[in-house]
């Protein structure tokens, strides 16, 4: 048999990266401080919409409105509370209308009106102790967010007889943005100390556990960079940024913890480090690039959606994913070639070991600790394997029966109850959604086109009004051939009377050309858009799913059941997202306000999101499988040696990534919470559920038909393939002998 770690062996490859390991680092760095500069003031050109979709009706009709009608889309309100005085008052009506005519005075301001002005009763508390001065900031959420930060301190606070408090959808989407950096911020400041720790837990070694942070430092600023030249052609959501810190740490972990290992296992078993360095690009190096891609499919798939909330995640994640698998399989090794066995320096761990001795200055490593695997989850595997009926039918339906409250989803809109309690802009429009008629900031418009006489319109208007679930109609406001109607829904503003009311409203004839818009109108077009491309972006995700694994493996029904075990692995997020998020369980615990429904588009990110991590570790355990497959031919003994080699490095990574996560579900805006301790909890369920008993209790049922596949397919994987590692199978007689050293490597025996 060739020998593996033979220097002859050593691909182009890793002759590229490891000739000359200095200048590679040297290199690294320079880019590393362009992309910081490159990526600076990032936050500050991204947006914090994008759940609308651009083609839209509701989208088309509202661009039509604020062209035609400005002061029909008031995006700024202030809410003046007058004490216990009536807002009727002459006082207070004075010092309103004097706010009113110095708002309209303030550059970039439009459309301004007020309750003062028009006496509409909508824009009138029910107690008749508030009402409302609303008025429109023009420019795209960079400029209205400057002239926001601008107008605000002049306004907000007490004028004579009246409070006054600022909100509308900019100081919503203002303070929404503002938060999430803020929180980004402290995100980092929690997730960096603490996956130190554990990595310093997992290696023992400062120097090796020091490794996977920086490849993940690199991913993030890099990513930062590209985000930063995308503002220049396209919309980005200022969301993405949690996925890049997330993946930027979370991937680049895991990488670097595969490689590392790798790197340490063979070192312990003797090879110097160009040897090592060699092994491990050939082995776990091309799994990570299987990985990598795999994760950064599913995250493209979100290109499909027509919604630039979806697309900016996307944008970050594909970067993030190729950034951190760049720097892994790049500077990493580079560095490990100017370590080699200094790699186990500094090594944390010592003073809890007795006996841990040096030779020649260099910390030995232990086969054990080399191989990141011992007899424990050997033990394991071989229990899940004897019991394995029993182990696949618990799991599948206890997994089953956590995702059931996801059957009972409801799908809305992001508001400002997103924001805490405590906000601004959620106190104002929490005011309002309690204290004022219908729903104010909800309503429906109806924008109608053509030539119309003042019957027609008003003929059309009486029908509108019949219709059910509508409690008043105002308009029509004209100009030229345009008209526009306001529609107050009876109801909550995005409930399915709303709903449905838009659906019936856009099928009532007409003398002229309608469209409607608003609140409702959004959610009804934003739910057709994504269930429009859904079909598209699963299809995407599966195919080439199907297509990797099966390059991996060689085997047809290993990326079947990949593909069903890692949706399956998903049902337990699905099903706490509605429980918690939805119906408002531990929502006291976790310090958010249950809206009653979920993001429509956020079930989608999360799908993507976390079926690509979970196809990270997918491939990290069978690609030791397959290794040893190869190697020996026994179906059994090789389940068993990939669960032993990767069951603790997998719960290791994800460990670190839910520590992530759960760092980015501390933000104090729901939406974002939700992201982060929901992908946390799927990871968790992954790597201890279903990695480490769904998979090989599958595997042990379906026995060596496991690596069926056609002749032709066959061929075509012999050919296309990636084989993980140089061995070919051995004969019998051979695998016996070597068998009692293996395992003594392996387990550590």
């Amino acid at each position: 048999m060739p020998e593996v770690n033979s220097p002859e062996r050593l691909g182009g490859w890793t002759r590229f990266v490891t000739a000359r390991p200095r200048l590679a680092l040297l290199a690294a760095l320079v880019i590393t401080a362009l992309a910081v500069f490159a990526g600076s003031g990032v936050a500050d050109r991204m947006g914090s919409g994008g759940w609308e979709a651009p083609d839209a009706e509701s989208t088309c009709t509202t661009k039509a409105l604020e062209r035609e009608f400005p002061a029909s889309q008031p995006n700024l309100l202030l809410l003046v509370d007058s004490g216990s005085t009536s807002v009727d008052d002459p006082a207070v009506a004075a010092e309103a209308a004097r706010l009113a005519e110095r708002l309209a005075g303030e550059k970039d301001i439009t459309g301004v009106g007020s309750y003062w002005q028009s006496k509409a009763p909508a824009l009138r508390a029910e107690d008749g102790r508030e009402a409302l001065i609303a008025a429109r900031i023009e420019g795209d959420d960079k400029a209205m967010g400057e002239v926001l930060d601008r107008i605000a301190p002049a306004y907000r606070g007490a004028h004579g007889p009246v409070e006054v408090s600022v909100g509308g959808p900019v100081a919503v989407r203002h303070e929404m943005q503002t938060i999430i950096q803020e929180d980004l911020l402290r995100a980092e400041m929690i997730a960096l100390p603490v996956t130190l720790v554990l990595l310093v837990m997992v290696f023992g070694s400062a120097i090796a556990a020091l490794l996977p942070l920086g490849v993940g430092i690199v991913a993030i600023l890099g990513t930062n960079a590209v985000l930063r030249g995308i503002t220049e052609f396209t919309d980005v959501s200022v969301f993405a940024q949690n996925l890049t810190t997330a993946l930027g740490l979370g991937l680049a972990i895991d990488y670097a913890l595969f490689i590392v290992r790798r790197f340490r296992e063979e070192l312990a078993a003797g090879a110097d480090t160009r040897a090592a360095v060699g092994a491990t690009l050939r082995t776990a190096g091309r799994t990570v690039l299987f990985s990598a891609l795999t994760v950064a499919v599913s995250l493209a798939a979100m290109l499909v959606f027509p919604q630039y909330f979806l697309r900016s995640f996307a944008y970050a994640g594909i970067a993030v994913v190729l950034l951190a698998a760049a720097a892994a399989l790049i500077l990493l090794p580079a560095a490990l070639m100017l370590l080699g066995p200094r790699v186990n320096s500094l090594d944390l761990r010592r003073l809890l070991r007795r006996g841990a001795g040096r030779t020649g200055g260099r910390v030995e490593l232990s086969a054990t600790a080399a191989a990141g695997s011992g007899s424990g989850w050997g033990r394991f595997a071989a229990l899940v394997m004897r019991r394995a009926p029993v182990f696949a039918a618990v799991t599948t339906v206890g997994l089953v029966l956590l995702g059931l409250p996801f059957l009972g989803v409801k799908f809305g809109t992001a508001d400002d109850r997103q924001l805490p309690a405590t906000a601004e802009s959620h106190v104002v429009q929490q005011h309002i959604r309690d204290g004022f008629p219908g729903s104010p900031g909800g309503g429906l418009a109806v924008l109608a086109e053509g030539a119309a006489t003042p019957a027609q319109y008003a003929e059309y208007r009486s029908r509108i009004a019949g219709l059910p679930g509508v409690l008043r109609v105002d308009g029509p406001v004209t100009t030229g051939r345009f008209a526009y109607f306001s529609v107050l829904p009876d109801g909550e503003s995005v409930g399915e009377e709303s709903q449905q009311l838009v659906q019936d409203l856009r099928a009532e004839p007409a003398p002229f050309d309608t469209s409607v818009t608003g609140t409702a109108a959004v959610l009804v077009d934003s739910k057709h858009a994504i269930a429009d491309r859904l079909p598209w972006a699963v299809g995407i995700i599966v195919v080439v799913t199907l297509l990797l694994v099966f390059l991996l493996t060689g085997s047809v029904l290993i990326p079947l059941q990949a593909v069903v075990l890692n949706a399956l692995s998903l049902t337990a997020m699905f099903g706490a997202v509605v429980w918690v998020f939805q119906d408002g369980h531990l929502s006291g615990l976790l310090s958010f306000t249950s809206t009653g429904d979920i993001e429509t588009t956020l079930p989608v990110l999360m799908f993507c999101v976390a079926f690509g991590l979970s196809m990270d570790y997918g491939v990290f355990l069978l690609s030791r499988i397959k290794e040893e497959y190869d190697r020996t031919g026994d179906h059994e003994r090789s389940v068993t040696f990939g669960l032993r080699h990767t069951g603790g490095l997998i719960t290791a990574a994800a460990v670190i990534l839910a520590v992530v996560m759960v760092a980015i579900g501390t933000s104090r805006v729901a939406n974002t919470k939700m992201l982060g301790l929901g992908i946390a909890l799927a990871v968790l369920m992954d790597a201890m559920v279903v990695r480490s008993l769904l998979v090989p209790s599958v595997m042990k049922l379906m026995g060596k038909a496991t690596w069926w596949a056609p002749a032709r397919l066959r061929a075509f994987h012999r050919r296309f393939g990636l084989s993980e590692g140089t061995s070919v199978p051995l004969p019998a007689e051979e695998i016996s002998k070597d068998a009692p050293e293996r395992d003594k490597i392996t387990s550590g025996a």
